[in-house]
């Protein structure tokens, strides 16, 4: 795990601008740092050392070629295997020397051998192109800045600040996709110029041109398999998904909550150390449940009570973090496990994508839900819900809208915030709102005859998973130098969970059904049955709180937002809230979190 920069065209003070863009990511790799240079291109790497401590430095050669490398490519070893069968000699036993190699042997395709998570630039010295791919789900970040003379890319946005041809513009025309998301769907990014490289895409420059290519698609089978073939599937494919993930030279511990994923994890692998946050308020509090099953195991677990006055303290240094606003509570939850946790070791092993592989949140129980009224014939639903978008909204107005119409005109994901009629009403310009359209993309077009289930699984998958549950995952734990492996996201584990049934994943009791069948197998407590939590926050009731709500208060003044924003809507919903007329917590947060973190890079260039 590591942080990779870099720049074309160079210029006389290349070298100089390299390093401090390399040190602005220090945090992602503080045992090493590297750099090439020649007269077309720039690369800078900061190491995190995990496999092959003494060999795996980086930038790495191989005859012509040059590899800038963030991740872990798990089956490194096979794959080395392979090729030396094919008359390649490696020099080293790092999994980096393996791309090299691997791209010296099937060019562009090297992607679609490597199990793992990772982005890379690789640059090839007599051609002059630079390479640059990110793994199949997007678990590690990469950003890249593109205007007309300049190529920028790196592992974390804040990785441009330093170079002298980045303009740090704000990108307003994705406010509104935030504000209904909770974070920006798609390859844009709240800085103007910047995208990221979108899961299962590579990127190929050369001669200031950029063509970008997907080797990657998300796919469901229709296998029809038994409820048992498919747990006895899920049980190996996660035994064999953890032994890869555990390969490492230093040692490596697990976050644990009180759910499925992660004591399935824990269970499985039986790390030494265990790590878990939680709150004063038990609704809130998940330690106990962590406690009672690693004592089972007879391993170690560590836990911290986070205060809200520690919660609110960080929040700056996090928006920092994330380089994106994010109202998702949860990422200050994952920032302070992480900090527990790089106590004692470098790699951790976490639970993101179970809930979107294998069925695990409520949303996907929509067709379920609607029950008879699901029986009704599609064009009578439709008709009946275009007629109650005209009507006030009363109790199951709502239902009857929402079952007339389909998944690809309404979905959104699994934590929607604003609706098209709040944007309309709460920013000044509405000029460049997004319809729903817009933001779904062609999201949907290659599962348009995939069940709802399998539709909403896809849309979650490319938008909100991407950009919410693995960026946090990613910066949070980068942010106190530990690398976060998450063995349910896994290509080969998707292999087998594509193939579930929609009443194998959610039924009207339960969701990730059989998922828990298999984690029954092996967890001693009762862990398997448990419903979702989700490192939950007791902010609905903090904000109802003097301190918390002076500071919200004074967030929804700031000149960004008299801007953007009606902001006296916004203080009027802010009083709602504290006097309990409406729960409006979600939505002042969202925009509360923009505001701290326009503040922090673009009013006052915070200095972690």
């Amino acid at each position: 795990m590591c942080g990779i920069v870099g720049f074309a065209p160079v210029n006389e003070n290349a070298s100089q601008v390299l390093k401090k863009m390399m040190d602005r990511i220090a945090h992602r790799g503080p045992d090493g740092e590297g750099q090439f240079i020649d007269d077309y291109v720039a690369l800078g790497h900061r190491r995190l050392s995990i496999i092959d401590l003494a060999g795996g430095q980086q930038p790495m050669k191989s005859d012509h070629l040059v590899v800038v490398f963030n991740g872990e490519i798990y089956n490194y070893l096979e794959l080395k295997k392979d090729l030396e069968a094919k008359g390649h000699v490696f020099q080293t036993h790092s999994d980096t020397e393996v791309i090299l190699h691997g791209f010296q042997e099937y060019r562009y395709d090297v992607v679609n051998y490597l199990r793992g998570m990772f982005a890379f630039a690789l640059y090839d010295t007599e051609t002059h192109e630079l390479f640059c791919a990110r793994d199949h789900f997007g678990i590690k970040p990469f950003y890249y800045y593109d205007d007309p003379a300049h190529f920028l890319f790196a592992s974390e946005i804040k990785g441009f600040l330093d170079h002298p041809d980045f303009k740090k513009e704000l990108n307003t025309e994705v406010l509104d996709i935030y504000l209904k998301m909770n974070y920006v769907a798609g390859e844009k990014t709240f800085f103007k110029n910047v995208k990221q490289l979108l899961p299962g895409h590579y990127l190929i420059y050369n001669d200031q041109k950029i063509q970008i290519k997907r080797y990657y698609h998300i796919e469901f089978k229709d296998q029809y398999k038994t409820d048992q073939e498919m747990i006895q599937a899920i049980d190996q494919i996660m035994k064999d998904s953890i032994q890869h993930h555990l390969i490492a030279d230093v040692e490596v511990g697990s976050f644990l909550s009180s759910g499925i994923d992660s004591s399935y994890l824990v269970s499985l692998a039986r790390p030494q150390h265990t790590y878990t946050v939680g709150y004063n308020d038990e609704r809130y509090n998940e330690i106990n449940y962590a406690k009672d099953l690693t004592q089972q195991l007879g391993i170690e677990n560590k836990s911290k009570i986070i205060t809200k006055e520690e919660y609110l303290e960080v929040l700056p240094k996090i928006m920092y973090h994330l380089d994106e606003p994010t109202a998702d509570p949860a990422a200050v939850a994952l920032y302070f496990v992480s900090q527990l946790a790089s106590q004692d070791v470098k790699v951790v092993l976490s639970g993101e994508g179970a809930d979107e592989f294998f069925g695990g949140y409520n949303t996907y129980r929509g067709d379920i839900d609607s029950g008879l009224y699901g029986k009704i014939p599609f064009f009578i639903r439709h008709a009946i819900a275009s007629i109650c978008k005209h009507l006030p909204t009363f109790k199951g107005i709502p239902f009857l809208i929402r079952n007339g119409e389909r998944i690809e005109d309404y979905y959104v994901g699994v934590n929607p915030v604003f609706s098209d009629n709040d944007c309309k009403h709460l920013l000044k310009d509405t000029s460049h709102l997004h319809s729903h359209k817009d933001i779904v993309g062609n999201v949907f077009d290659r599962v348009q005859k995939a069940t709802n289930i399998q539709k909403r699984q896809a849309f979650d998958l490319q938008t909100w998973f991407i950009k919410d549950i693995l960026q946090k995952g990613d910066k949070m734990t980068m942010a106190h130098s530990i690398e976060s492996r998450v063995p349910f996201t896994d290509k080969e584990v998707f292999q087998v969970a594509s193939q579930l049934k929609d009443n194998q994943k959610v039924t009207k009791e339960n969701t990730k059904v059989l998922l828990r069948q298999a984690a029954k197998k092996v967890i001693p407590n009762e862990a398997y049955k448990k419903k979702k939590l989700g490192f939950p926050v007791p902010l609905r009731e903090w904000m109802r709180e003097d301190d918390l709500y002076q500071k919200v208060y004074d967030g929804l003044q700031t000149p960004i937002i008299k801007q953007l924003f009606d902001d006296q809507k916004l203080l009027s919903m802010l009083e709602d809230h504290k006097n309990h007329k409406h729960d409006y917590y979600k939505k002042i947060w969202t925009v509360y979190c923009f505001s701290l973190w326009h503040q922090v890079f673009f009013a006052e260039e915070y200095k972690h």
